[in-house]
């Protein structure tokens, strides 16, 4: 381009602006308030009807593809291509601060006799929504709409009104008998006792596992059949993992445990769904506690992610073997023995990862029910861990009172004010305060018998 031009295009641009009058900035400033205003009404209503963001939905649905991203098919199990997703999956997952809780109650079961007792909501809008969040991940795909009652549950997850979801649960099982989303959701959400919703998943497993061979015979002949096969075996693992929770909460423990076994030995990459941390409530219940070492050998890596119930279960098993003689007034005598020392820095590394377990270990704060996400290191993961797993540590003789006496000599006696930044700085964060929006609404305590969850 010539110079000459330039400098000519450059006048006539500042002729252009020099031009513009106050009238026009103001007819510029309202045109496009007035543009951001409709675009926010609309993507409020979008997120209140579907539960997700618009925008959000089409980025990643047309503009991730034209920047090179792409969904990660279905490889054979050991494949190079496996690992290599596995090793991507656990890094994404490392990342990641909200979590589905590992030990979620069952809505219709649990969470609605807490209702039916109170009168209170025990689970936040926002929790709700993250869950809703996840069943249309897991439960739906791309191809939903060759079959109709999958396309009548696609629209089912995404419904708000409790009553409308059992609804068209029952609308798809009038298309087809053998819709195992359909099952699933009546399990979870109509069921009023463990009994029923156990009924109800052993039919969506019937169900389920005849789909599942299904769409193995086809995985490879498309892209859009190996998306549905993924969805069809995250249908299958859920269902598998909440029958073997019904037995533990039915008492046939054993039994729930071989399924949880079986399911980690027959689908290993799906450890984002924390199947480990309910083997390990299981076996604890069991007292075997030379198999909960050997499952936290596995899992208590420094390449997975950390949890409360993996810290605090490794520290609950040093405690055990001290906690019984343990007396403080001897230890400050002749000093702690080698085994109580590891015992101690147990519970330090414990504490060191999230530091509000201890109060509801040491019933110094009321127990609430655990909502169905959690904020890994935050006060929801603390009550999540010790609704089920304060029993363990009662039961073993000393190891609360261990716990006690080493969290009260070496936290609770830091000198305040701490640095800024400093894991015990007393004055709430942006993260704990975002974990607030996990908790339940206020005032839900748990009665001291939790008789109402009992069948």
């Amino acid at each position: 381009m010539s110079p000459f031009l330039f400098r000519d295009d450059m006048k006539d641009l500042t002729v252009f602006l020099n031009s513009l009058t106050p009238k026009f900035y103001v007819a510029l400033t309202g045109t496009s308030s007035l543009i951001s205003g409709l675009i926010f009404i609309f993507e409020w209503w979008y997120f209140h009807k579907h539960g997700t963001s618009f925008i959000e939905q089409v980025s990643v649905s047309h503009l991730q593809p034209l920047m090179g991203g792409t969904e990660s098919s279905i490889s054979e199990p050991g494949s190079p291509s496996r690992n290599r997703e596995n090793e991507t999956s656990r890094q994404n997952l490392s990342e990641c601060k909200v979590w589905r809780n590992p030990l979620n109650l069952f809505r219709g079961a649990e969470y609605r006799r807490y209702t039916w007792v109170t009168g209170k909501e025990p689970l936040t809008y926002y929790d709700m929504n993250l869950s809703a969040q996840d069943h249309q991940t897991f439960f739906t795909c791309d191809t939903d709409f060759l079959r109709p009652s999958d396309t009548v549950m696609q629209k089912a997850w995404r419904e708000r009104n409790p009553p409308a979801r059992i609804k068209a649960a029952y609308q798809a099982l009038e298309l087809n008998n053998d819709c195992a989303t359909a099952y699933v959701l009546l399990a979870e959400e109509e069921a009023t006792t463990i009994v029923d919703a156990e009924r109800l998943f052993k039919q969506a497993l019937k169900a389920g596992e005849t789909i599942y061979r299904q769409s193995q015979q086809c995985q490879h002949q498309s892209p859009q059949h190996e998306a549905q096969l993924r969805r069809d075996t995250n249908v299958l693992v859920y269902i598998k993992r909440r029958l073997a929770m019904c037995a533990r909460k039915l008492g046939r423990i054993r039994e729930a445990v071989k399924i949880m076994r079986d399911l980690m030995k027959e689908f290993p990459p799906l450890t984002m769904l924390n199947i480990h941390e309910n083997l390990l409530e299981s076996l604890l219940e069991l007292q075997a506690y030379a198999d909960v070492q050997a499952v936290l050998a596995k899992y208590d890596d420094i390449s997975l992610p950390k949890s409360a119930a993996i810290c605090y279960t490794a520290a609950l098993l040093k405690t055990r073997t001290v906690s019984e003689k343990f007396s403080p007034e001897t230890a400050s005598r002749r000093g702690l023995s080698t085994a109580e020392i590891n015992a101690v820095e147990a519970i330090h590394r414990a504490v060191e990862f999230n530091p509000h377990v201890p109060k509801y270990l040491l019933e110094m704060k009321s127990l609430i029910l655990p909502p169905e996400h959690i904020l890994k290191r935050g006060d929801s993961e603390a009550i999540a861990y010790a609704f089920f797993h304060l029993q363990h540590w009662k039961r073993i003789e000393g190891a609360l009172n261990l716990l006690e006496c080493t969290w009260e000599g070496t936290f609770r006696m830091i000198p305040y004010p701490l640095e800024k930044g400093h894991l015990f700085y007393p004055y709430p964060s942006c993260t704990e305060t975002a974990d607030r929006e996990l908790l339940p609404s206020a005032g839900t305590l748990v009665p001291p018998t939790l008789g109402i969850l009992r069948l």
